[in-house]
């Protein structure tokens, strides 16, 4: 296919498609969809080998925001039946982390849900980094707390964060129907902000929320402008008590078309697939590590994901080896050209969510067996895949990671 062919050689000398190349991508059929994979995984395998970075969320306050973003079951006027709690102690978010450090991640991401923080909350983070870094010197750190007033970027970088997580989620054209609290603008200028103050920025998408083609490269080429070191992909997991509960209309190979695009657009950055993986991709997941080079390990904010165990599994089975503490995320260009996000031992973060750190509000399905059953139609709503998060950060329970 020579779109294909075109779009390998312009990815493995990091050129920008055109928009139209861009959006043929995600218009090419279910047939050719492991053609569309072959390719994008040539330039993935150029920039990043076979190496897969994880993750681990820690949500340090969870609920009651007064954002009313749709797509977030933390949202004012949210009726989802999630977990809910004020700020983690120091102590007890460096022992979250740890259970994710213990299974391989190199990379803990700080969430907590709000506008954004006060300088007080600052104070509570700078405490929280450095009981991570107490115990684990070389971890990456990112912070995802909404958006950011001038300075608290600067305190942040101060405080011993590598990055700071902040999404556009969707284009500027549709951002208004998903969220009215605050504006697409506002995004980018905390994106703009984390970059002035020496952070890594990390900055990415929500795919499945009734958006077009259009709207996706849209978002994906504002993120390429941005030039972040890490783009989480999100695919929308419809959370009960969420405006967005009923939108179903993500296949496998539809999100396996979304992550190409991604990474043809974005060649050397680190594409992490966030919230929803689970979920959308399914059986499908292993194909998507021939995409993306990063992934969260185990539970998500407000949601289960895939047990961490079972992740180490798929990445092994896959051919694929996670990547250790020592080594470096991005490719030597964008480290000497100063990049943060992955560019030394320290750096970001980026999953769904409103706050920032972008895991996806609502991804993830437990690590338990369920009883085999019919196949589901195209489609369908698949609400059997997701579970509330019930232990871990906020609880009394053991983690899943």
């Amino acid at each position: 296919m020579d779109l294909l062919n075109t779009l390998v050689d312009k990815g493995l000398r990091r050129e920008l498609p055109t928009r139209e190349e861009a959006l043929a991508v995600l218009a090419t059929s279910d047939d050719d969809v492991l053609d569309v994979v072959a390719a994008a995984g040539k330039v993935r395998r150029k920039w990043f080998g076979r190496r897969v970075k994880l993750n681990y969320l820690v949500n340090l306050k969870s609920g009651l925001c007064p954002e009313d973003c749709s797509y977030c079951s933390q949202r004012l006027g949210s009726k989802a039946d999630i977990l809910k709690y004020t700020w983690l102690k120091p102590e007890q978010a460096s022992q979250a982390a740890a259970a994710g450090l213990a299974g391989g991640a190199k990379r803990v991401c700080l969430v907590a849900s709000g506008r954004g923080p006060t300088d007080r909350d600052i104070d509570r983070v700078a405490g929280t980094i450095k009981a991570i870094k107490d115990e684990n010197e070389n971890v990456e750190v990112c912070a995802c707390l909404g958006l950011l007033s001038d300075g608290q970027a600067e305190r942040l970088r101060e405080a011993g964060a590598d990055a700071y997580n902040h999404n556009l989620n969707t284009s500027e054209a549709t951002y208004g129907d998903i969220t009215t609290t605050h504006t697409y603008a506002d995004r980018v200028d905390t994106v703009s902000k984390a970059h002035a103050a020496g952070l890594s920025a990390c900055s990415g998408l929500i795919a499945g929320m009734g958006e077009s083609d259009e709207d996706l490269v849209d978002v994906v080429f504002a993120l390429r402008e941005l030039d972040p070191d890490s783009v989480p992909v999100n695919f929308l997991i419809p959370m009960e008590g969420t405006p967005l509960a009923a939108e179903w209309h993500l296949t496998p190979q539809r999100c396996l078309r979304i992550l190409a695009m991604v990474r043809f657009v974005c060649p050397d950055v680190e594409v992490r697939i966030a919230g929803g993986r689970e979920v959308h991709l399914r059986t499908m997941q292993p194909l998507a590590l021939h995409l993306a080079n990063s992934i969260f390990l185990g539970d998500y904010l407000t949601s289960e994901g895939q047990a961490g165990k079972a992740d180490l599994e798929m990445i092994a089975d896959a051919g694929f080896e996670v990547e250790g503490a020592g080594e470096v995320t991005l490719p030597e260009h964008r480290v000497t050209a100063g990049g943060g996000c992955g560019s030394h031992a320290g750096a970001g973060c980026g999953s769904h969510e409103d706050t920032g750190c972008g895991s996806h509000e609502g991804g993830g399905i437990c690590g338990t067996a369920a009883p085999a059953a019919a196949a589901p139609a195209l489609n369908e709503a698949r609400t059997d895949l997701v579970a509330v998060r019930r232990r871990g950060a906020g609880t009394d329970l053991a983690p899943n990671a």
